[in-house]
């Protein structure tokens, strides 16, 4: 059944993206798309122990796998969303998710570390197509309400990666790599998810205007507003360096200090990234009421002194702290983004492609280099010299405000 909005019979030309209605039904598909599109991705890192075993993979080997998704899931998303601000194009959801299922499906057979890199790439270039589109049919169908559109985007996204992990534990750690092949029944469905929203959105790009909403009304120079991104892009650094630390070698790291099963460490990350996804729900609507600021100020920086304390706890305050931890630093990044898109109105898919692009740019940079200084020096420094990223978040005082 196609999807459709409530004012399909509204004249184009008196309705923009600011003033259509809010359309929960298109955001939660977009959300449910974003579950199963980062589900699959967090198959990788949850099948790490598995791969790094079978091929005798070192850590430095792992964080190339990682790097290598992450690059190409982050070098063409922003050209992606410059590409659809001023040419959109609905197809590109469903085509993009093409590339997502040939790369799942070669995860399951693949017999070489070069095999594996070629898998990891397709789905990162999966990834990079499905986000600024994503995010942007998302902040089409918000009614105004931009945070909670993004935040649900995204916790959708938080929760197939916090599912990923506890699915991989059942389905392949028992029964071997083959079995990866699982998830592309998942990779099908999102297809079809992704087809029928991008009909929707084939229908409403009438409410699309290369034009609408691109004069600011922060009243803030070009200088100030690029400063103002720099600013940001340093908090996201701060924020998924610190994030791949846990995704990518949370595991090794409990396994190592506290001698758990893999099994029973991928619960541990289950439970951490089951926070984040929390985090991410909470932080747009409360972003929506008392400003993009303050969740940034908070979800940063706040974070500091559990990460401090986590290197020197004990499994149970481990598993405390990572969750308090994921909670707070998953708030930030709903907020960033709409930060980013109201300093620059005109670019909402070129800001997202730009923002998801860092996320995954730095976390593959970070899981590339995390890797290499777990090698040299132990997981156990990597988590001792992680634990100061958050206190970056101190930059959050020079933020302007959007609003006059």
């Amino acid at each position: 059944m196609a999807l459709s909005s409530t004012q399909a019979g509204a004249s184009p030309a008196a309705t923009t993206p600011q003033s259509s209605p809010l359309v929960l039904r298109i955001i939660g598909a977009v959300a449910l798309a974003h579950l199963v599109n980062d589900l699959i991705q967090s198959v990788l890192p949850s099948i790490y122990p598995m791969l790094k075993a079978n091929y005798d993979l070192s850590f430095t080997q792992i964080g190339l796998i990682t790097l290598t998704f992450q690059i190409t899931a982050s070098v063409l998303q922003p050209w992606v969303g410059y590409y659809t601000d001023r040419h959109p194009n609905p197809l590109v959801l469903p085509v993009g998710s093409i590339c997502t299922l040939i790369g799942i499906m070669m995860m399951s057979m693949v017999g070489s570390f070069p095999m594996i890199l070629l898998a990891a790439a397709l789905i990162g270039i999966g990834s990079s197509t499905f986000h600024p589109e994503a995010s942007r049919i998302a902040r089409l169908a918000s009614g105004g309400r931009f945070g909670l559109a993004q935040s649900t985007f995204q916790v959708g996204g938080n929760s197939g990666s916090a599912l990923g992990p506890l699915l991989a534990a059942a389905i392949i750690i028992p029964f071997g790599q083959d079995h990866v092949a699982w998830f592309g029944l998942i990779a099908l469905f999102s297809l079809g998810l992704l087809y029928v929203i991008s009909r929707w959105y084939r229908s409403h790009l009438a409410l699309f205007k290369l034009k609408a909403g691109q004069v600011a009304t922060h009243g803030l120079s070009k200088t100030r507003v690029w400063a103002s991104l720099g600013i940001l892009a340093f908090l996201v650094f701060s924020k998924f360096f610190y994030m791949t630390s846990i995704t990518s070698y949370f595991t090794f790291y409990l396994i190592e200090k506290f001698d758990l099963s893999v099994a029973s460490s991928q619960l541990h990350l289950f439970l951490f990234l089951g926070a984040v996804a929390a985090g991410t729900f909470f932080g747009g609507p409360i972003g929506d009421k008392i400003g993009r600021k303050a969740v940034i100020w908070f979800s940063i920086l706040g974070a500091a002194p559990f990460t401090l304390a986590m290197p020197y706890a004990d499994l149970f305050w481990t598993s405390v702290l990572s969750v308090i931890i994921g909670f707070i630093l998953a708030s930030a990044f709903s907020a960033i983004v709409v930060f980013a898109q109201e300093l620059m109105p005109g670019n909402v898919g070129m800001i997202a492609g730009i923002f998801f692009g860092l996320m995954f740019g730095f976390g593959g940079i970070g899981a590339a280099l995390l890797g290499y200084l777990a090698d040299s020096h132990g997981i156990n420094f990597v988590y001792t010299l992680c634990s100061f990223l958050p206190l970056l978040g101190i930059l959050a005082i020079f933020l302007p405000r959007t609003h006059k």
